[in-house]
This record gives C-alpha cells, sequence and structure tokens, in this order.
C-alpha cells in the first residue's frame, strides 16, 4: 500500500505543488462518496487561475499606465502649465468639505496620471483636497473618521461569508450512499407499512432514517466546528499593524483602519497597506511581482510617486499619503478572488485521500459480492422450497435488507473521515499553537515540522532577548565599562562627532508620545545606540535639524552597513557609516586619538582595536563600528556612499542576553534527533559565546563565517555542512545555500526562521519558514509557513511537538479505523457467504460508522502532545506513514475481533442458552454490542502504538473520555430501548458483562501485541 500511495499520492509536497499534480491526485480519487465534504479543505483551483489572469491583467495594464506616465511626464516639463480638466466633484463629496472623490483618486495613482496629478496641485493639493496634513497627518474626530469611510470605503478587501451550520448540514446530506439508504429506507417504509401495517411495518424504514439524521447532524457539527477555527485563524493571520502619524503622533495601526488622508510611514520589508503617494523618502525601491508578476524592482520617487496596495518595499524607506483603500485597490480585488483559491492540501491529506480511494475500491468489491451471495442464497432458499414463482411484501422487504446491508458496507469500508481527521487534527492544533504564541499561515506546515530533522535559527531575538543596551565602548583610543563609567571624558570635538553619527545615522527616532514622555522608535539595535547618544546628553530634534539629508542607504544584510550623507551648516558635506566592526574598520584610514584630534590608523592601532572587537565579542557583546568621512560637496541623492577612506569614531558593544529557556529547548531538539544551527549576521566570536551558552556550538562542531563558506567547493561543502554548528557573518544567499545543500543533498527536512527581507529566500526554500512576529518585516513574514509571535527559540520546539503530535494522531486514528473497516468487511462478508444473513444491520453499522468516522477522530485526533514525543528519533523524509507497528496492530486486533464474533455466531446460541423464536436477535444483539466495545477499548488501545501503558494522561483529554462515556450511554440506550429500529434485544446483566469483558480482551492482547518486535 505505502508503495502505491508513494507513486500515485506522494508527488504532493508540503509547499509549491503545481497545479497539475494538484489536479492529478483528484483525478484518481475517482468516484467519491462526499465530493463536497472530501475536497473542502483542498485549493480552488479555478480561483487560482482566475488570479493569475488577474495578474497578468494588471500586469499588462502597470506597463501601458508606466509608459504613458513617462509620455505625459516628459510633455508636461515642457509645459507651462495644465488646462483644467472636465472634473467635477460630487455634491456628496463636497458637502463633506472635500475636494476629490475617490474614483478620482484611484484613477490617477492606478493609472499612474501625473497630468490629473498636477491639475489637482501636485501631491500636497490632494492632501489639502483630503483635508489631511502631510505632516501631522488626520485629526482624530470620531465624526470626521466615520464619514471619511463612509465616502472612500474600508480598508478590507470582500471576503466570503461564513457558511452557516445548516449549509454543512445539507454538504452532509450530500454523501451518495447516504442519499442510497434514505431511498432504501422510504421503499422500506412504503412496503413494510403496506404488508405489516402501522406501526410495525415502519420501524425498519424509520431506524435507517433516524441513523442516517443522527450521522448527519454530528458530521455536520463537527464540521461547522471546524470551520469556525479556521475562521478564528484567519483573523489572526490578518493582523498587520504599520506606523501611522495622526493627530501629529507617530502610533502603531492595523492596516484595516488606514483611510485616505492617513500618513504611512514604510520602510524595508513593509507591504503598502494601500494605494497612495510617495510625499518624502529615500532610495525607495518597490517590488510589485505580488500585483504583477514583474520581478523588476520600480523606483519610486518625488518624480514617480505612485506606491500600489500589495506591493513590497525592497529597500528604502519614505512617508506615503494613502488615497485609496480596500476594493477600489488592484490588490483588493485580486485578494478577493485568491482568498477563495483556498490553501494547497497538505502531503498527509492527499496521502489519506488515497487510503480512502484504495479501501472504497475493496469495500465495493466486497459489497457488491456480499449483496450477489444473500441473493443467490435467497433464490436457492425459495426455489428448494418451491416458492420461486411467487413474492410476497416480506420478500421485496428482505431484498431491501439485503441491498441495505450491501450500500452501509461502503458506508462503513470508505473511511471517508480519513483525510477529513487530519484537517481536524491540523485545526486542533493550530488553535493550541495560537495559545503557545505560534502562528501557522499554511496547514501543511504543521505536519511537516513534526518530521523536522534541521532547525537553522537566527541569533538576535530567537535565541537572545532582543532587548538590547550599550555597556561597553572604546571611544578616542579608550575602552569604557558604561555600567561602571561616566563617559564625560570624550573629548568635545569627537564628542560632537559621536552624536552627530548617532542621531543622523539611524533608522529609529526619539519622539514625544501622547502621554508626553519620550519614546524611541526603532529596532533594538537602534533604540540601545540612540540610548546611549542620549545618556551621553544629545538631543536627536536639534542634531537632525542642523544638518540636511542628502542621502540615505539603510541597512543592507549584505552590505552589513548603514550610511547617510549630510550637508552641514559650514557648507561642508559628510557621510556617516555605522555597521559590522570588522567591515567598517577595514574601510577607515584614520581614527580620533585620545585627544579628539584626527590622526592616520597605524598598525598598532589596528591591532588595539581589532583586540578591543575580541575582547567585546568574547563577551558575547554585539560589536558595531561608527565612522564619517568628508567629501566633495558637488554630490546628489544619487552619488553612491563612499567604499573606503573613513575615519573611526568608535566602536560600542551592545549586550543582547540570551532568552530563558533556550539552553533546555535545545537539549529538547537533541534529544528529539534534531540539529540546531546558529546562522547570524554577528561576529564570529560574538557568535561562538552565544552558542556555548545555549548548548549549540559542542566539541566536535564548526564555527564558520560567511565568507569562508562561499569559497569552499562542492566537495568540501558536503564533508563541512553536517558539522557546520554556528554560521557567522552570514548574507542570506549563505543561509539560502546551507538550505538548499541540507534539503537536496543530505534529504533533512528544515526549518529556518527569518526575520528580514533579504531571508525571504531561504524561508521559501525551506520546508518550514518560520518568520519572527515582533522583528519580521511583513515581506519575510508572507514568506514563512510559521510565525513565531514572541520571536522565541523555545516557542520553535513547541510547534515541531505539536508538529509530532499531529503525524502520531492521525497514525492513532487511521491505525483505529482500518481496524473497524477489516473486522467490518469480513464479518459481514463470511457471515453472508457461509450462513445467508449478516449479524450487523444497516442501522447497526451506520452506528459503528460514526463510532469510527467523526466521533473516533475527535478522539483521537485531538490529543495534545506529550514530552516522550521529542524522545524519539523525527520521522524525516522518507518515513512510511503506514508503519510496520501500525499493521501489526491493526492484523492482531482485527484477528482477535474476527475469531470473537465467529464463535458468538457459531457456538454462541449453546454457549449463552439460547432457545426460542429471539434467539437469532438476542445473538445477534450480543455480536452488535460485542463488536462496539471491541471497537471502544481498541480506541483506548489505539492511544499508544508501542507504549503498553494507554492510561496514561487518559483522565487529562477531555474530549476523548466525553467520545468514550458519550458513545457507552449511547450504546446502552441503542440496545436497550430502540430495539425496533436497531434490531436490537435487551440483554441481561450477565450478557452485558460479557459483551463489555470481550472487549476489554482486547486490551492485554494489545499488550502482547506490543512485545512482538518489528
Amino acid at each position: 500500500m505505502e508503495t502505491y500511495l508513494k507513486q500515485n499520492f506522494g508527488g504532493v509536497k508540503p509547499k509549491h505543488s503545481s497545479d497539475e499534480t494538484l489536479k492529478n491526485w483528484r483525478t484518481l480519487c475517482g468516484v467519491v462518496k462526499n465530493p463536497k465534504r472530501r475536497f473542502r479543505f483542498t485549493a480552488n483551483l479555478v480561483k487560482r487561475h482566475e488570479a493569475a489572469a488577474m495578474r497578468r491583467g494588471n500586469q499588462e495594464k502597470l506597463r501601458v499606465a508606466v509608459l504613458v506616465s513617462k509620455a505625459a511626464l516628459q510633455f508636461l516639463q515642457g509645459d507651462t502649465g495644465v488646462e483644467p480638466g472636465d472634473y467635477t466633484v460630487p455634491e456628496e463629496v463636497k458637502a463633506a468639505g472635500y475636494e476629490i472623490c475617490a474614483d478620482e483618486l484611484g484613477s490617477i495613482v492606478e493609472g499612474h496620471d501625473p497630468k490629473k496629478l498636477k491639475l489637482h496641485g501636485g501631491v500636497d493639493g490632494i492632501a489639502a483636497k483630503l483635508k489631511t496634513s502631510t505632516t501631522d497627518g488626520l485629526s482624530t474626530d470620531k465624526e470626521g473618521l466615520s464619514r471619511r469611510q463612509e465616502l472612500f470605503g474600508i480598508n478590507k478587501f470582500t471576503e466570503a461569508e461564513q457558511k452557516s451550520f445548516w449549509v454543512f448540514l445539507w454538504e452532509a446530506l450530500q454523501d451518495m450512499t447516504l442519499m442510497i439508504l434514505a431511498v432504501c429506507a422510504f421503499v422500506s417504509l412504503i412496503v413494510g407499512i403496506a404488508t405489516e401495517g402501522w406501526p410495525k411495518g415502519a420501524h425498519d424504514g424509520l431506524g435507517i432514517v433516524a441513523s442516517i439524521l443522527l450521522v448527519v447532524f454530528v458530521t455536520a457539527t463537527s464540521d461547522y466546528r471546524q470551520s469556525l477555527q479556521f475562521k478564528d485563524l484567519d483573523k489572526e493571520k490578518k493582523k498587520i499593524s504599520i506606523q501611522v502619524t495622526r493627530n501629529g503622533y507617530r502610533q502603531k495601526l492595523s492596516i484595516y483602519e488606514l483611510l485616505p488622508g492617513d500618513i504611512v510611514h514604510l520602510a524595508i520589508g513593509d507591504q503598502v497597506p494601500a494605494d497612495g503617494l510617495f510625499l518624502s523618502g529615500f532610495s525607495v525601491s518597490i517590488d510589485e511581482s505580488s500585483l504583477t508578476g514583474e520581478s523588476e524592482p520600480v523606483m519610486v520617487s518625488a518624480e514617480i510617486p505612485y506606491l500600489l496596495s500589495g506591493t513590497k518595499v525592497q529597500d528604502g524607506s519614505c512617508k506615503m499619503l494613502v488615497t485609496t483603500v480596500g476594493m477600489r485597490t488592484q490588490w483588493g480585488k485580486l485578494m478577493a478572488t485568491l482568498s477563495e483559491g483556498g490553501d494547497d492540501e497538505t502531503p498527509l491529506q492527499v496521502k489519506l485521500n488515497g487510503v480512502a480511494t484504495i479501501i472504497g475500491k475493496i469495500g465495493l468489491f466486497f459489497a457488491l459480492v456480499t449483496f450477489a451471495v444473500l441473493v443467490q442464497k435467497m433464490l436457492t432458499r425459495k426455489i428448494i422450497e418451491g416458492t420461486h414463482w411467487s413474492w410476497a411484501g416480506d420478500d421485496a422487504l428482505e431484498l431491501l435488507e439485503y441491498f441495505a446491508i450491501a450500500v452501509t458496507i461502503v458506508v462503513v469500508a470508505v473511511p471517508e473521515g480519513l483525510p477529513l481527521a487530519v484537517t481536524l487534527s491540523l485545526a486542533f492544533a493550530m488553535k493550541k499553537m495560537m495559545k503557545d504564541k505560534a502562528l501557522v499561515r499554511h496547514l501543511a506546515a504543521c505536519e511537516t515540522m513534526g518530521s523536522a530533522t534541521s532547525i537553522c535559527s537566527d541569533k538576535t531575538g530567537t535565541l537572545t532577548t532582543n532587548h538590547m543596551t550599550v555597556v561597553k565602548a572604546c571611544i578616542c583610543t579608550e575602552v569604557m565599562d558604561l555600567n561602571k563609567q561616566v563617559t564625560s571624558e570624550i573629548p568635545d570635538k569627537a564628542l560632537k562627532l559621536l552624536l552627530q553619527s548617532i542621531f543622523t545615522n539611524t533608522g529609529g527616532e526619539v519622539v514625544i508620545n501622547q502621554q508626553g514622555k519620550r519614546e524611541i522608535l526603532g529596532t533594538p539595535t537602534e533604540t540601545a545606540i540612540l540610548e546611549f547618544g542620549l545618556s551621553l546628553g544629545g538631543d536627536f530634534q536639534s542634531e537632525r535639524q542642523a544638518s540636511k539629508v542628502l542621502r540615505v542607504e539603510p541597512f543592507n544584510s549584505t552590505k552589513k552597513r548603514m550610511g547617510v550623507v549630510l550637508e552641514l551648516p559650514e557648507g561642508v558635506v559628510r557621510a556617516h557609516c555605522k555597521g559590522a566592526s570588522e567591515i567598517i574598520l577595514a574601510a577607515c584610514d584614520k581614527m580620533i586619538n585620545a585627544n579628539g584630534e584626527v590622526v592616520p590608523l597605524d598598525q598598532a592601532s589596528i591591532k588595539h582595536l581589532k583586540s578591543t572587537i575580541e575582547s567585546f565579542a568574547d563577551e558575547a557583546l554585539r560589536t558595531l563600528c561608527l565612522a564619517y568621512i568628508d567629501i566633495k560637496s558637488d554630490v546628489s541623492a544619487e552619488t553612491p556612499i563612499p567604499a573606503s577612506g573613513y575615519t573611526c569614531i568608535g566602536i560600542v558593544g551592545i549586550k543582547d542576553p540570551v532568552r530563558p529557556g533556550v539552553k533546555e529547548s535545545v537539549a529538547i531538539c537533541r534529544a528529539a534527533g534534531i540539529t540546531v544551527r546558529m546562522v547570524t549576521g554577528d561576529n564570529i566570536n560574538t557568535a561562538k559565546a552565544i552558542a556555548r551558552e545555549c548548548g549549540i556550538l559542542t566539541g566536535d562542531g564548526i564555527a564558520i563565517e560567511g565568507p569562508d563558506f562561499r569559497e569552499k567547493s562542492l566537495e568540501e561543502l558536503d564533508r563541512l555542512i553536517p558539522k557546520i554548528q554556528v554560521m557567522a557573518r552570514s548574507s542570506p544567499l549563505d543561509k539560502h545555500t546551507l538550505v538548499k545543500h541540507l534539503r537536496t543533498t543530505f534529504g533533512e527536512v528544515v526549518a529556518v526562521t527569518g526575520d528580514g527581507t533579504n531571508d525571504a529566500p531561504a524561508l521559501h526554500e525551506a520546508d518550514i519558514g518560520l518568520a519572527m512576529g515582533i522583528a519580521g518585516t511583513e515581506v519575510a513574514k508572507e514568506s514563512a509557513d510559521v510565525i513565531i509571535l514572541d520571536d522565541n527559540f523555545s516557542t520553535i520546539v513547541t510547534v515541531a511537538r505539536w508538529g509530532r503530535s499531529v503525524y502520531i494522531n492521525i497514525q492513532k486514528f487511521v491505525q483505529f479505523q482500518l481496524t473497524v473497516n477489516v473486522v467490518a468487511l469480513i464479518v459481514n462478508f463470511t457471515s453472508a457467504c457461509l450462513t445467508g444473513s449478516a449479524p450487523l444491520t444497516a442501522v447497526q453499522l451506520l452506528w459503528v460508522n460514526m463510532i469510527m468516522d467523526t466521533l473516533g477522530a475527535l478522539a483521537l485526533a485531538t490529543e495534545p502532545p506529550n514530552d516522550e514525543l521529542m524522545k524519539r528519533p523525527p520521522v524525516g523524509r522518507t518515513g512510511n506513514f503506514i508503519s510496520g507497528v501500525m499493521w501489526r496492530n491493526i492484523m492482531g486486533q482485527s484477528l482477535y475481533q474476527f475469531v470473537v464474533i465467529w464463535l458468538l455466531q457459531s457456538k454462541g446460541k449453546s454457549y449463552f442458552s439460547l432457545h426460542g423464536d429471539d434467539s437469532d436477535l438476542i445473538l445477534n444483539t450480543l455480536i452488535f454490542n460485542a463488536f462496539v466495545f471491541c471497537q471502544l477499548f481498541n480506541e483506548i488501545n489505539s492511544r499508544e502504538m508501542e507504549k503498553e501503558d494507554v492510561s496514561d494522561g487518559i483522565w487529562d483529554n477531555n474530549v476523548f473520555v466525553s467520545v468514550i462515556f458519550a458513545t457507552f450511554i449511547f450504546q446502552v440506550i441503542i440496545v436497550e430501548y430502540l430495539g425496533a429500529f436497531a434490531n436490537t434485544s435487551p440483554l441481561t446483566i450477565m450478557q452485558w458483562f460479557y459483551s463489555i469483558f470481550i472487549g476489554y480482551l482486547s486490551m492485554p492482547i494489545a499488550v502482547y501485541l506490543k512485545r512482538i518486535p518489528i
């Protein structure tokens, strides 16, 4: 079976499966009992094709718009004025105090229309017409905001409405076999009433109808609860915040609260949240591939100010005026279509669809043979009795009963619930993981994480707390411990340069918040350095206002530095640079000495500074070097910042403590067979010190720098990679190369963490991409499969534990369900062949089907993880889903149940001293009761596939206990009180005892089975 599954259903990957592959497995499933239910949680390929066509249309539309815009811009540059157009402000808009409507704004940005933009007075003119300030943003007057929302719309795209419970009930009724049974029930009612009268003749038909309704109701309830869980998770996925200026204060706001007129601050890695116009900024490069499919980045500036919703900031930073929101944007329309496309199905879902298809075919064959054998026995009996030419109503009812049994065998044999059990388990795990600070974006990541063999983790913010402070500094060649030492001895000239470097060459800001308190905005690194500058007595605002910014180069993980070019009041043009210590120091040829004078950088000074960097790094401090250079005054915004010739101002050492619990989490991973590697852009000594503290770097491990890694040949990489535990000074390409080699050459299942825009390729390449929720950019989050909401490595281990739990839970359920399938098929088939009747009726089989399908999935697929899961090796990429251990347990239990039921059928009457007209009915009730209790106790056995003690932790799982208890109560009601409908007879106390004891015997048998080595 495993070979067949791999060949036919193994092509679907955890992510990036082709449409062709997704289409193939659907075709292989052939006839499905209930397509609406079976394929509910699979991708809608039609909607995806629609979204792709829309993207192509956007690409052509934008290409034309850009060409027209360029031509119009050239025309306008040669034109002195613009003739007023025929635009008329709608009365409703005018009455609200605005001078431009939503449609006009949309046509300006989406159409890249410079003529209309100029007609309305440029960006400042549009801001005035929208009644907003380009510096202070919108005022937060509630009435004004709600009126603005009415006129210009909300920043949300149209989503499909949540299906009601009645829709799920209707879809559950679409099951083909249940519909056939309903027809059988209807015919049974008519024939029964006609021959035996009311109410006796209606019992069989009503019994089937009641059973169908119960199955449908329980199924619909389970499916509806799942859909609500997914809806809640979808809401969490869409929680995106952005920096906005309102009422003169910079604040975080949900993108769904944005309105035209808002002033948005964008930085590298942000997703543009709405259509808008560029106000101010530097080196802004936009990736429009998500909207148009075009991979070439687009430069945005005051001349070409158009920013489109859904595109991503690849480089630079800027302020944007929001003009168009929600469904008025192309992104809104595209997302509305894409949201209907759904998630890709997971490999486990597809594999279990394969299992369901195989067993379904076997079940259909057995059902046809059973029906044929039962009809043949009936005909033979009638021929012997000589009544084969006379057919009565009872004969029709008997034929109908045989047909109903055959159909019910198909109902029981086709494990429709298998693929849905995966979804149930994943939905349960995803909801629980949310509480554990992990947001799963793609279903498949949940199960793939359970097979992970390697984790490549960032250092900063994941292994460390990301709460940074400058604790040491080397200024003017003197090393200072800032925890003990006052820094007032820095010469004035050097202090002035240091403060200028700190406050101008930064991506952070020092602002006064709404409470009137000083607040530092920016990354933890920027915050730490700005805090250091303020402690030296610096003033952020006055330092920023004292010079004019000509060019900004934001931090780049490839260059590992950032820079700014300033025009000073005295006419000097100065560039400040900050970044990785050894890289910036290599670009310096001068330094500031102890007297505050600029002197050449000699060998002794270089040696002193390098040893300072190493000593800081050995203390696990993150080191940054600050430098400056005075350059020619004839530079522009396009002139690159110099690469060498700098003067070193100083080196700072930033403390970022290791997170509590990381060392223990790394030890758990090692015990679970998962290798943890640190991949960081930091200095190698800092990386090694932190890695040792975390327990990542061991005696036989290797620490390597990115530049060295890049130089290695393929043969050398094959030898090195298994031993690499730390990679320092790595570029995003190094991370991508490492991940690719681990996956392809060594067949590992790799999880990778990332927070920056440049981490997107590695997150995309990995089996599981883990983005940081706090420090991560929107680009990184969108490329990831799981978002770690607290940026904590321990949460990654929790994800791995839940992933393993999902995989094991599905295996438990499959083992349980296949046992029921095998026994139900063989018992009914052999009984039909040998005795001419089936011991389990249609109603009874429907009840068994519900126990093993919906209720079984609910009980076994929702088991929470335990610590034992992380003490076994990972499944990896090549493990068999239906393992040898599972087959041993399935065949052992099936054999026991079949033998017991066969003995009851053949010897039951004499053993229980059953005589009289109702002896067959009582015996069949005993068989049915014993069969159900065998399943009930086997459900408990299935909690552990190898461990003998199956009761461990059972009372902690309320769902499991509730399902077992409810099944027991219902079984008592069916046997004792619903005999007329379920073809049962009340049993004596001793008969109940024997039924339960037969079921209980499966538990010691399970213990002996588990001792058989595989």
